[in-house]
């Protein structure tokens, strides 16, 4: 957890209106706060239409990984969930902390969680019922027809 402003909301606000958002996926993907290259290739071939960052509510997420009472593909244990995750709920609660953005690919009508899931279970402990995000699409078509998801 760090407070790094290069992979802020506000940097990736900055790098989507330079039309850069690609780039700032694949920096952020390889930072030490994430340390996910190998996710940046992946997303890279084929490459991404990137949009965002953008609000996104938590339960629209499908998230890979997560505790066994959330809504995720792949339950795991609580122990896996390192202590930085009740740290960042209380940063996120206490202090007004911002997470970088979450990294979301749309896939058969889904919104899949690829990168961020210490960070959504931080801000869903914290209380939040959104999180910023920045949205890959395969297709031009499947971007242009994407309608923000609003809260149940």
């Amino acid at each position: 957890m760090t407070d790094d402003h290069e992979h802020s909301v506000s940097s990736a606000q900055a790098a989507a209106r330079a039309d850069r958002l690609d780039e700032w996926v694949a920096a952020f993907l390889a930072s030490p706060g994430s340390d996910n290259a190998p996710l940046a290739e992946k997303l890279a071939d084929p490459p991404r239409l990137w949009v965002g960052p953008m609000r996104l509510p938590i339960d629209r997420l499908n998230r890979l990984a997560g505790p066994p009472d959330a809504p995720v593909l792949c339950p795991v244990d609580d122990d896996y969930w390192r202590d930085d995750v009740a740290d960042m709920a209380e940063q996120i609660d206490e202090d007004g902390w911002e997470p970088p953005p979450v990294i979301v690919t749309f896939q058969q009508g889904q919104l899949v969680l690829e990168d961020g899931n210490h960070r959504v279970e931080g801000l869903r402990q914290a209380g939040e019922q959104e999180a910023w995000a920045i949205v890959g699409f395969e297709q031009a078509e499947d971007r242009d027809a994407f309608e923000l998801p609003t809260l149940g």
